[in-house]
């Protein structure tokens, strides 16, 4: 029955009740009893065709039990009943589609805001054309308010977009010129010019309405349990209805029996609950490819995640800059970052980005000349700069000592090294390292709490790169040096053990994740291979939705099963009391329409958001968050003072020493230390609110304190400093409090970022 019919036939079967209802209070009992029978018979007709279509489908459902209910109204003249009875099925056909229609109300969103046009510059001048006939390298007008419609580049400027339609982020984010805009996200700010890097029918927001078109709710095992539940309750209603009929000698009591035992709408509880869970989830910036695969992420209890891109963020980031002794961290950055400008190397591509998010100058080189697999080289401001491999040392081939250290820490650290060296001499070095993502521990935290009981770590990458990070976020178990043929095998190894989930991004995950019982991909930036592999793919680039699906899919089962089980129970009561005599057919069948109703009712309720797993945070928890995040990266960057004034701390240096250590000391007292103190007074207390209580920041609190005590302690040596600079008995004290000082800044700094700022990205499911 269509859109159309249902309204019509609930129209029909509450006009005739209710028309037969006045007739008979007006005394015309013989036309109200033929305005129920008509009512009845209409009724008849859909159900009947309902119950052929199941056995068609191969199965036989609880349908079967409203047809004999209705045609025995009809022979035993109870066409009351069968009225109630009619006005109950209309009643749970109309629930039904009220129930799908929203719960795909945000997946069929998705595609109707498929981008149609764009404005292309043709002369110089804009002009509208259709999205399908873009082509990569085109140049695009954005304008205010309109919806990106291909994959591209900022050109010039910076976009303001709002993404939330496509990850589910409610804050619109900037893109700066040269960063990448994907399609389906909104112009939330002035127009911009957008240089096409892929058709329409590649974009991302194209792939997302692919996975949309694939998502439908009826399939899930938990769905089924409608059709196990027929397997028995109809033939113990049919055997009910006879004894009753049998004992009492009274057919009207095996009709009221039929008529109690007509739970139609409560086929619809399961559907209904697991359709608002994938909706849910599509809200979340999760596609979930049908409601067999919400189920089995619902039951969940082996959790496998490849490492780069997954756990990580699956591009190198700038670590570290160690600059060579007499020069700054942030020269040779900005030296580094002038050369790379115009290379297309994705480690030249982090060292631009870093230097631009710290905001350096980076002068225009002259000259550039790359050379494969050795690096690049140019003239910037009159000087020769090479950026790229390890030097090969002198004419002796010799490295000094500080190149040496640095070799032994990045080959210690599992970081990758690009040299800078300015007319042949080394000027510092750049430490890359694909940086495990903030939010991953505190996601990894949650899905444990929602069930989850080993977690394994599945890499291609090296063993011991893979073990540091599997150290840090305290997986069960690391596979490292997998090929894509080592990964399925991994994985069908863990299927045979219990439920469970990987997640991968890259074109070799692809195998492993068709292998997994449940496949989730990273769609913000996976490969194509693996998102058509997969069951679930994460539409934004951040693993805690992953907590937030299972958050939903949990809840979804556990409302669908709780529905199905409470309408059985109070079906099997209501029947005991009719087969008894007590519970007339009309009556029964009110009853029954109130519990089908209630049902169905309870079942929406996996359409409401609920905390889950997640930290639900109020507004302004949330506005300090950002805003202390924002400070951390901005006091990132000058924490290497403090180790670079140790490590130049020795008895050559002494003299010279206290401008450096007053510099640093000028950093600490004239901004980390009033940040600390801010996070004190404002941050803690909030946290505390949201969390649970003061000790939930009781480790952060001990943190600043022994900040403020180690910079006590380098204000206390600097005032004991003579006129000559340092005495020789307060060096190695001075050298254990900076290098303790940055440690302990460290810690705390990646702490803090992974036990707070992680929450300030989320909300309600």
């Amino acid at each position: 029955m269509g859109r159309l019919g249902t309204p019509l036939f609930l129209g029909f079967s509450v006009a005739g009740l209710l028309a037969g209802a006045l007739l008979h209070l007006a005394g015309a009992a013989q036309a109200a009893g033929a305005v129920w029978a008509g009512v009845t018979a209409v009724a008849l007709v859909p159900a009947v065709w309902w119950v052929v279509s199941a056995l068609r489908a191969g199965h036989l459902g609880v349908d079967a039990i409203a047809v004999l209910a209705l045609a025995g109204s009809l022979a035993v003249g109870e066409y009351p009943a069968g009225a109630v009875i009619g006005v109950m099925l209309a009643t749970g056909r109309a629930l039904e589609d009220h129930a799908l229609h929203r719960a795909r109300r945000d997946l069929t969103a998705l595609y109707e805001r498929v981008p149609r046009t764009a404005h292309r510059y043709e002369n110089g001048v804009p002009q509208a054309v259709d999205a399908g006939r873009v082509r990569p390298g085109d140049l695009l007008l954005v304008p205010a308010g309109e919806t990106v419609p291909v994959d591209g580049t900022v050109e010039a400027g910076t976009a303001l977009l709002d993404e939330s339609a496509l990850t589910g982020e409610s804050l619109p984010v900037e893109r700066a010129a040269g960063r990448s805009a994907r399609s389906g996200v909104v112009n939330a700010g002035a127009a911009f010019d957008l240089r096409a890097t892929s058709t329409a029918a590649e974009s991302t927001y194209a792939g997302v309405v692919r996975l949309a078109r694939q998502t439908e709710a009826g399939s899930a095992p938990v769905v089924r349990l409608a059709d196990r539940f027929a397997a028995w309750f109809l033939p113990l209603t049919l055997v009910a209805a006879a004894l009753a009929w049998l004992l009492s000698g009274e057919a009207v009591r095996a009709v009221a029996v039929l008529v109690v035992a007509t739970p139609c709408p409560l086929l619809l509880a399961a559907p209904a609950a697991i359709a608002s869970g994938l909706s849910r989830t599509a809200r979340r910036g999760v596609v979930v490819k049908g409601g067999g695969a919400l189920e089995r992420l619902g039951h969940a209890r082996t959790l496998v995640l490849d490492k780069t891109g997954t756990l990580t963020a699956g591009r190198p980031e700038v670590v570290d800059v160690v600059p060579a002794p007499g020069r700054t961290a942030g020269e040779v950055l900005a030296l580094a970052a002038a050369v790379d400008q115009v290379s297309a190397h994705v480690l030249a591509a982090a060292i631009v980005r870093a230097a631009r998010e710290r905001g350096l100058e980076t002068p225009r080189p002259d000259g550039v000349r790359e050379r494969p697999g050795v690096g690049t080289e140019a003239v910037v401001e009159g000087r020769r700069v090479q950026v790229g491999k390890v030097r090969e040392g002198g004419a002796d081939g010799s490295r000094s000592d500080w190149e040496r250290a640095q070799r032994a820490r990045a080959a210690l650290d599992g970081a990758m090294t690009v040299w800078v060296t300015v007319d042949g001499e080394p000027a510092g070095v750049v430490l890359l390292r694909d940086a495990v993502r903030s939010d991953a521990a505190r996601t990894l935290r949650r899905l444990r709490t929602a069930g989850i009981e080993r977690v394994v770590m599945l890499t291609g990458d090296r063993a011991e790169v893979a073990e540091s990070v599997g150290v840090v976020l305290g997986v069960d178990l690391v596979l490292a040096e997998r090929t894509p043929e080592g990964k399925v095998h991994a994985v069908r190894q863990e299927t045979g053990r219990a439920v469970t989930v990987m997640v991968g991004d890259g074109i070799n995950d692809a195998p492993a994740l068709a292998a997994a019982d449940v496949g989730v991909a990273m769609g913000a930036r996976g490969s194509a291979a693996s998102t058509q592999a997969a069951d679930v793919v994460l539409t934004a680039d951040r693993l805690d939705r992953l907590a937030d699906a299972m958050d939903v899919a949990r809840r979804s089962r556990r409302i669908a099963v709780q529905s199905a089980a409470a309408g059985m129970a109070l079906s099997l009561l209501a029947m005991a009391f009719a087969a008894a005599g007590r519970l007339p057919p009309a009556a029964g069948a009110l009853l029954q329409e109130a519990i089908d109703v209630a049902v169905i009712l309870n079942a929406l309720r996996a359409l409401r958001p609920a905390r889950g797993t997640r930290a639900v945070l109020d507004a302004e928890t949330e506005d300090l968050l950002r805003r202390f995040e924002t400070e951390h990266y901005e006091l990132k960057p000058p924490l290497e003072l403090i180790r670079q004034a140790a490590d130049e701390l020795d008895g050559r240096s002494a003299g010279k020493a206290p401008d450096r250590l007053r510099e640093v000391l000028g950093f600490l007292t004239g901004r980390l230390l009033p940040h600390e103190h801010a996070e004190e007074r404002r941050l803690y207390p909030a946290m505390g609110r949201a969390l649970g209580g003061p000790e939930v920041t009781m480790t952060m609190s001990r943190a600043h304190a022994e900040i403020d005590r180690l910079a006590r302690r380098l204000e206390r040596h600097l005032a004991l400093a003579s006129d000559g600079g340092l005495r020789a008995e307060q060096l190695d004290d001075l050298r254990a409090c900076l290098y303790g000082l940055h440690a302990v800044l460290v810690l705390h700094f990646d702490q803090e970022e992974e036990a707070y700022f992680s929450l300030a990205a989320g909300s309600a499911l």
